[in-house]
């Protein structure tokens, strides 16, 4: 049984959400094509309902910690674009004071850990965080995020194996978009059932429409309910799928236009707004508002960082070890 019931406010949020998302990162893509946006930089344009079905099923307190594609995760918690574009363009009002960039972006006060570009190096973490939690006895679950590259990670094993031995609050969900960083999962493993990797552990894991926000919504909801009653981690392998290549720099020539396509006509935003529309939730008007209204936010962000200050010089000294009265060194 469900904690948190999918209605009308939910389809809402969704479509919304996902949305903003799906904007935020197309005009993202323009901005690195015209050298606004520097690095590397990796769009989530078509995970969308992994993040969104995840965000329906917490609640305040609960965090997520994820790798380099990250910017969706930094919105869905409530970081704002503004800040997340400026992050982008290395600018001194990024939610990481420019330092961060596309790929390691973090917000403390919304629970938003990282952007990380070690390829499963936010495995460890994300059970240190949910360790963190149980110590303080709170009832907070982290959910972390990895790719499908990252579960060949031999840190993966380590943290599978303690988190399960000490029943730590964490989800952790492979975001399986199939590909990995340009070889797909056919050739990398003889198991192309990742979730399977949990029954190693007696880890509870299952596989999830990662294209349908209620699968998405089901599957954690469950496991954070599991988390909460101190029974331990799950391991949800989201089979979702990128429409863009690994990276910006990545034609993607891996795959085919064929099944490219399949994957459209699943799209997750597509299906909030005929959802929508179907159920009588909300009219074509209530629609077009809100693309006006997401249409409006991304406009602004990227108008936010272009007016932005450079970092100063003397930021390169600050937040670093030698920094004077560093908090986390002691005699």
């Amino acid at each position: 049984m469900s904690a948190v019931e999918i209605n009308k406010d939910t389809w809402l949020k969704w479509f919304e959400s996902m949305l903003l998302m799906r904007k935020f990162e197309e005009k993202t893509g323009q901005l690195y094509g015209q050298q606004k946006i520097r690095g590397f930089c990796h769009l989530y344009i078509g995970q969308e309902a992994v993040v969104a079905g995840a965000i329906s099923a917490m609640q305040k307190g609960d965090s997520m910690i994820t790798t380099y594609r990250d910017h969706a995760h930094a919105l869905a918690l409530g970081v704002s674009a503004d800040s997340i574009m400026a992050e982008m363009y290395g600018k001194a009002t990024g939610c990481s004071k420019g330092k961060g960039g596309s790929m390691h972006m973090f917000s403390k006060e919304h629970n938003f850990y990282g952007g990380h570009a070690i390829v499963g190096g936010q495995i460890p973490l994300g059970a240190g965080v949910a360790f963190a939690e149980k110590y303080k006895g709170t009832d907070n679950v982290n959910i972390c995020y990895m790719g499908d590259g990252a579960v060949r990670q031999g840190a993966l094993n380590e943290t599978f194996n303690m988190a399960m031995l000490w029943k730590l609050p964490v989800i952790f969900v492979c975001e399986n978009n199939g590909y990995a960083m340009g070889t797909s999962v056919q050739r990398t493993t003889n198991m192309t059932d990742i979730y399977k990797i949990g029954l190693g552990f007696d880890m509870p894991c299952a596989p999830v429409d990662g294209m349908d926000p209620v699968a998405v919504h089901n599957a954690m909801d469950e496991a954070i309910q599991r988390a909460r009653k101190g029974e331990g981690p799950t391991f949800l392998e989201m089979r979702t799928y990128r429409y863009r290549g690994h990276s910006m720099s990545d034609p993607a020539k891996y795959r085919t236009k064929e099944e490219l396509e399949d994957y459209k006509a699943k799209d997750p935003v597509e299906l909030a707004r005929e959802t929508i529309l179907t159920e009588k939730y909300a009219d074509q008007a209530w629609i077009e508002e809100v693309e006006a209204k997401v249409k409006a936010t991304v406009d602004q962000a990227v108008k936010f960082a272009e007016e932005s200050p450079w970092p100063e010089v003397s930021e390169l000294y600050k937040d670093v070890y030698k920094t004077e009265n560093y908090p986390y060194v002691m005699d």
